[in-house]
C-alpha cells in the first residue's frame, strides 16, 4: 500500500476495518453495491403516522430487528441509536481481525458521535409522562437517551477501557470522532480505536422539528429524487437513520498483527465560523480553513486529491458556501 507519512512528526494512524448500516444496506458490502448501482434506500416513513407533516420522507434501515441484534431483554434497554452502532462495530471489528483482551483493553477507545442521541427514547418518554404520570418512567429512560450511550455500550459489549466519549456537533459529529480519535492514538493514549457515528432521528418531534426550520425536502412524490445536492432545484436535505464506524490503529501495531490496511489518515482539521445557529459563514471561510488545516498536516497539495466527499445536504445556502470554501 502507498502511504502518505504527512510531516512524520506524530505516531501514525491507518484503518483497518470498517462496518455499516444504513438504509441502502445491513453491511459494508451491501451498502457499497448500493451505492456502486446507484440505488437510493429514501422512500414514504413507516415509523410513524404522517398526517399532517409537511415532509413524509426519509431514509429508513426496514427490516432492522434489534431482538437479533442485542437480545429481547438488551434491545429494551437500549435506543435504536445504540443498536445500529453496536451492528456496524461488530462488522468493523470483525474485519479487522482485532481481539480485545484483558491485555490490551486498556489501550483500546471508542468515539461514537451522535446529534441526537436516543430521540426515540426521549420522546416516548415525554409520552408516557404525560399519559401515565412520572411513576411510570422507566429506570432505563436517562442512559437508554444519552448521547453518549452508544459509545459506551460498544465499550462495554468490546471491554475496551481507554477513552470513551461521544463528539456532539451536528453533522460533523462523527466525522469530529473520527479525527480526535485518531489524536489519541497519535498522542500515545491508545493504540486502538473504534470512531464513527449512528443515529436514528426519524420520530414525530425530529421530523416536525427540522420541518419547522424549512431545511427538509418536501418532494413526496419523488421520494428516490428528493436529495439532489449541488442542483439548483434543491429544497432541503432528507432524514435518514443508521452507523457507520472504522477501527484505527497505530501502524505499527497493525502491522505488528499482521492486520490488512485499508487506509491511512494524514491530516485533520476543525473548525468553526462562529457566525449563526445553522448558517454557514458567507463565503465559506470556515469551512475553507479546516481543509487547508488538514492538508497542511498532510502536506498534501489541493492538486494531488481525487476524491472530495462533500456535505451536500441539498440545502441553498450550505452547497453555495460549499462551492466556496472548495
Amino acid at each position: 500500500m502507498a502511504s502518505i507519512t504527512g510531516n512524520g512528526t506524530a505516531r501514525r494512524v491507518v484503518v483497518t476495518g470498517a462496518g455499516a448500516i444504513c438504509p441502502v444496506g445491513a453491511c459494508l458490502d451491501e451498502v457499497w453495491a448500493s451505492l456502486v448501482a446507484g440505488r437510493s434506500g429514501i422512500g414514504p416513513i413507516t415509523r410513524f403516522d404522517t398526517d399532517g407533516y409537511e415532509t413524509r420522507i426519509a431514509g429508513q434501515v426496514d427490516g432492522f430487528d434489534p431482538d437479533a441484534v442485542v437480545g429481547k431483554k438488551e434491545a429494551r434497554r437500549t435506543d435504536r441509536y445504540t443498536q445500529l452502532a453496536i451492528v456496524a462495530t461488530n462488522e468493523a471489528v470483525r474485519r479487522s481481525g482485532l481481539a480485545i483482551t484483558e491485555a490490551n483493553a486498556g489501550r483500546v477507545a471508542v468515539l461514537i458521535g451522535s446529534a441526537m442521541g436516543g430521540a426515540e427514547t426521549y420522546e416516548n418518554g415525554v409520552e408516557t409522562l404525560l399519559a401515565k404520570g412520572p411513576r411510570r418512567i422507566s429506570p432505563f429512560f436517562m442512559p437508554m437517551m444519552l448521547v453518549n450511550m452508544a459509545s459506551g455500550v460498544v465499550a462495554i459489549n468490546l471491554g475496551a477501557k481507554a477513552n470513551n466519549f461521544a463528539p456532539v456537533s451536528a453533522c460533523a459529529s462523527s466525522a469530529h470522532a473520527v479525527g480526535e480519535a485518531m489524536r489519541i492514538i497519535q498522542r500515545g493514549e491508545a493504540d486502538v480505536a473504534v470512531a464513527g457515528g449512528a443515529e436514528a432521528p426519524i420520530t414525530r418531534m425530529s421530523v416536525a422539528g427540522f420541518s419547522a426550520m424549512g431545511a427538509l425536502s418536501t418532494r413526496n412524490d419523488d421520494p428516490q429524487g428528493a436529495s439532489r445536492p449541488f442542483d439548483a432545484g434543491r429544497d432541503g436535505f432528507v432524514m435518514g437513520e443508521g452507523a457507520a464506524t472504522v477501527i484505527l490503529e497505530e501502524r505499527e501495531h497493525a502491522l505488528a498483527r499482521g492486520a490488512t490496511i485499508l487506509a491511512e489518515l494524514v491530516g485533520y482539521g476543525a473548525t468553526d465560523d462562529a457566525n449563526h445557529m445553522v448558517q454557514p459563514a458567507p463565503g465559506g471561510e470556515g469551512a475553507a480553513r479546516a481543509m487547508g488545516l488538514a492538508l497542511a498536516e498532510a502536506a498534501v497539495a489541493p492538486a494531488d486529491l481525487s476524491y472530495i466527499n462533500a456535505h451536500g445536504t441539498s440545502t441553498p445556502l450550505n452547497e453555495k458556501f460549499e462551492t466556496a470554501a472548495l
